[in-house]
């Protein structure tokens, strides 16, 4: 299955903004009593800042040109009264949509990383976590602040706009339409325009998440620069995605920034219209000075709000494509779905391959016509040249893939009719380079183990002294309270491998798997691995994956992993022609 975003965003590039829009409010669904409040509000402040000019050409041809100031100071007073309360209601709004988009920006990212969690290892491998992270931050960002800042001034300049345009129409429909016909070219430029706009906004946020990427990498990466003493290699890869992140921004900067010079030029034209039209209907006796100071209110009214929205439709577009770049990760489901009816195996075999295929997405295939059958308490070993194949078989095993053809079984069942939690239960996998998390030692080797989770420090030291694993953890100063860094980097790759062995044999899996687990670890430290080994259950199935080749050698079978072929090593010096032979093929 394709994971790639950058290639499902060509693909549905062309999705309307209207069902853009209509995904996005599902999310927000809950929010709905708010955003009536504050639709409520909007109305009743527009209502109220459009009812002021009306007033005051009434004030001018009834009290003023009458000099009937006892009135003037009558209506003085509504006016004044109307626009305080205009105040509470912008206030109101702005309080209440600002709410609003906080909690629309915590459900959004909540949602990602939550959607992030259920797809497969494929998903990040097609991805760059440092896309991905701009993807939570900056682009849901993006949403907020349109959200919170400027849809209420977006849905406001439209009332606005929309009241004052039927005031234009009711008072004279002639010098009505006279002032809208601007407002037609306005629109057809914004539509024509528009796509162009959210096309520039939509590149420039794809280059952000390409220069987050570029910094992350090399941030993780910056040991081996220094070591290798590359720093002008990964400076001129940020200078490159950092002079295109330049280009694009400039690019959507020129974008949307390119309807406010065009409406006002269009609004400078309509009040020269009104102007000329209302003096002339003024001579002729059939306007009178009040409504024409009205008419220029209103007609401020109608097109200041487009000048707003000049601003505000490019915020828009930018939030669009921000919501284009997230929705395309919370449309994506995973492909490692539970199987209802599954094909069943062996009975005999604690994992099953029958005629397993396997490629990567858009890759040759690495593995094909794949049959084997690992039983239960045995050791096997899997060795070959790098690239082999080994982890991908190994990955098979543990489900992190599906074979593209071909069936894995586990204890007689088909691997895909087991839930997450069942499957992770009865496979445990060590990999080379293990993660850990920001926390203690005791934190690290409790994730994700349901049983012994609300353990204290003695009920999981007794633990640890009746599983054998006591001395590994005195590697450690500070034992179970011994704190891991961001980035673990507090201590040493051999210790991350030791702890994450640890993780594995305390969740007492049915199948264990070592990936190279004890490639970065000290020949004392292995031997006491070893000994744990040894150690566990009688019928605990045992999967090594490894170059050394002493740590093979007590393994029941060997199988040698190359050219898409597992075939069985009659003994370890078989392996070892093998693998030599395989070497100079290569």
């Amino acid at each position: 299955m394709n994971y790639n975003l950058n290639q499902l965003f060509e693909q549905q590039k062309n999705v309307s903004t209207y069902a853009a829009l209509k995904k996005l409010f599902q999310l927000i669904q809950h929010e709905k009593r708010n955003l009536t409040l504050a639709f409520i509000a909007i109305l009743l402040n527009a209502a109220l800042n459009l009812l002021g000019p009306f007033l005051i050409g009434h004030t001018i041809d009834t009290y003023v040109v009458t000099k009937q100031y006892h009135g003037v100071l009558v209506f003085s007073g509504i006016l004044f009264t109307m626009y305080l309360m205009a105040l509470v209601t912008g206030y109101l709004q702005t309080k209440l949509m600002g709410s609003v988009g906080q909690r629309m920006l915590f459900t959004l990212r909540n949602a990602i990383f939550n959607k992030l969690q259920q797809l497969p290892v494929a998903f990040f491998n097609q991805n760059k976590a440092g896309d991905l992270i701009s993807r939570v931050n900056n682009d849901t960002d993006k949403i907020n602040q349109f959200f919170s800042q400027s849809l209420m001034q977006f849905i406001g300049s439209i009332f606005t706009m929309l009241g004052a345009g039927i005031f234009l129409l009711v008072i004279n429909v002639e010098l009505g339409a006279a002032a809208l016909v601007p407002a037609v070219f306005i629109l057809l430029f914004t539509r024509i325009v528009s796509p162009w706009v959210k096309k520039k906004n939509a590149v420039n946020l794809k280059s952000v998440g390409g220069m987050s990427a570029e910094i992350q990498e090399s941030l993780d990466n910056f040991k081996v620069i220094i070591a290798f003493n590359r720093r002008d290699y990964f400076r001129k890869r940020f200078n490159d995605a950092n002079r295109q992140n330049y280009r694009t921004a400039i690019s959507a900067g020129l974008a949307n920034n390119i309807f406010m010079p065009v409406y006002g030029l269009f609004a400078s034209i309509a009040q020269l219209i009104v102007l000329a039209f209302g003096i002339y209907l003024i001579a002729a006796g059939q306007f009178s000075i009040g409504l024409l100071v009205s008419y220029l209110s209103y007609t401020t009214n109608f097109y200041n709000p487009l000048r707003q929205l000049a601003a505000l439709w490019s915020n828009f577009q930018v939030a669009m494509a921000g919501w284009d770049r997230i929705s395309l990760i919370l449309a994506l489901d995973t492909n490692l779905t539970v199987v209802d009816n599954p094909e069943a195996g062996s009975a005999d075999a604690l994992l099953e391959f029958k005629d397993v295929h396997f490629s990567y997405p858009g890759g040759k295939e690495i593995l094909h016509h794949i049959n084997l059958r690992l039983e239960r308490g045995k050791t096997y070993a899997l060795v070959g040249p790098t690239g082999g194949g080994k982890t991908t078989t190994a990955s098979l095993m543990a489900r992190l893939y599906d074979p593209t053809q071909g069936t894995v079984f586990l204890d007689g069942k088909d691997i895909r009719s087991y839930s997450d939690t069942e499957r992770t239960r009865k496979i445990g996998f060590i990999l080379q380079e293990p993660f850990l998390f920001t926390g203690t030692i005791k934190d690290n080797i409790l994730y994700g183990n349901e049983f012994y989770r609300d353990y204290s420090n003695e009920q999981l030291y007794e633990l640890i002294r009746a599983t054998g694993l006591e001395e590994l953890l005195a590697l450690f100063e500070n034992g179970l309270e011994t704190q891991v860094l961001p980035g673990a980097n507090s201590i040493s790759l051999g210790q991350k491998q030791v702890i994450a062995f640890i993780r594995a044999v305390l969740r007492n899996p049915e199948v264990l798997i070592l990936d190279e687990a004890t490639a970065n670890i000290d020949t004392v430290t292995e031997k006491l691995l070893d000994k744990i080994l040894n150690k566990l259950p009688k019928d605990t199935t045992l999967v090594i994956i490894a170059h050394r080749l002493n740590t093979i050698e007590n393994a029941d079978e060997i199988y040698f992993v190359n050219s898409g072929e597992v075939v069985r090593a009659g003994s370890l010096q078989d392996a070892v022609d093998k693998l030599l032979h395989g070497r100079r093929a290569s």
